[in-house]
């Protein structure tokens, strides 16, 4: 069955997380088309900012956005402008308190969003869709990954019959709940009609017990705030002297 399940959500529980955290109660419809508004939003106002992940997180009066990114420096603008504005735009769509975290994705070779969505862009600036998805398997498995399973699919090339292509390298074990497997969806909009791009990248094996709640909360290190300092609660530690 791994075969014909999105990888995401066959490891949900087990050693992924959700990308929504919040107790819905008789609201619960209402603010899952409020996400799916702000992640629209965010996807087409950051298109150019190589956006990963947008984790939504809910109390009461207030949503914390985290846009994983692998260029933040555009998100937040200069002195963190551009920053606050999103913040106020948000604030038209949710009518609460919106607080904006940035996180930097270190290695974007190894996000199967950020890869998928290159090759989509390549396919649209009519690069040779072999080209452009050789390409990113190579500088994929050069970054570290264990293995990376590339499909395109749709009239390549411009060709009257639509037809899949997939191309591989190294081992993608998708049955294998431990498997680290990212998964992506992106659609290049071409002259002949659409071309997807699906990408699976293995990124090693989890054998601990892992915690599901986003990794990058607890990183204040890492994280930026809206004004690209730290967020709250983060101490230097202290040195010897």
């Amino acid at each position: 069955m791994g075969q014909k399940v999105n990888p995401i959500s066959n490891r949900l529980g087990i050693i992924r997380g959700w990308d929504s955290n919040w107790y819905g109660g008789k609201n619960y419809g209402d603010r899952l088309l409020e996400d799916s508004k702000i992640r629209k939003y965010l996807n087409a106002r950051l298109a150019k900012a190589s956006v990963s992940r947008i984790v939504i997180e809910r109390t009461l009066k207030l949503i914390t956005i985290t846009v994983c990114t692998a260029r933040p420096g555009l998100i937040i603008g200069k002195g963190g402008q551009e920053v606050d504005k999103l913040k106020e735009e948000l604030k038209k769509i949710t009518d609460k308190d919106v607080q904006i975290n940035i996180y930097e994705v270190k290695r974007p070779e190894l996000d199967a969003e950020i890869v998928a969505s290159n090759v989509a862009r390549q396919i649209e600036g009519k690069i040779a869709y072999r080209r452009a998805v050789k390409m990113a398997i190579a500088s994929t498995m050069r970054m570290g990954a264990e293995g990376i399973k590339v499909q395109v699919s749709g009239r390549l090339n411009g060709a009257e019959m639509a037809r899949s292509e997939m191309y591989k390298e190294g081992r993608t074990p998708l049955h294998t709940l431990r498997a680290d497997i990212d998964y992506a969806l992106v659609e290049a909009h071409t002259k002949v009609g659409v071309i997807g791009v699906k990408v699976w990248i293995c990124r090693g094996e989890v054998y601990e017990k892992k915690d599901l709640a986003p990794a990058f909360t607890n990183s204040a290190k890492e994280a930026r705030g809206g004004n690209g300092a730290p967020k709250k609660g983060f101490r230097k530690p202290k040195t010897n002297r």
